[in-house]
């Protein structure tokens, strides 16, 4: 039972690093580049730092949707496909 509960967690947690790590080194890398052309022209805006980067997470969103979305299924068919095997049917 033990073991069980720790491959499905371990499983869980992979798969948010999976799902999450692609949008948020997009925020990151954009980020980055706002906050260099910020020092570089001593442009001090808030506004500037955050609205490029939630466009381009939004946009990374819509582009890497579908990919998430079927990652997310395999992940809740291996869930259920785990609990019917330990449940032994």
């Amino acid at each position: 039972m033990e073991q069980f509960l720790l491959d499905m967690s371990r499983d869980a947690m992979m798969t948010i690093l999976k799902i999450s790590v692609p949008v948020l080194l997009i925020g990151l890398i954009v980020g980055l580049a706002v906050s260099i052309f910020q020092a570089t022209t001593q442009i001090q805006e808030q506004s500037l730092h955050f609205v490029p980067k939630i466009i381009a997470m939004l946009v990374a969103l819509l582009v890497l949707g579908a990919w998430i979305l079927t990652q997310m299924k395999e992940f809740a068919l291996r869930m259920f496909d785990g609990m019917l095997k330990f449940i032994g049917m």
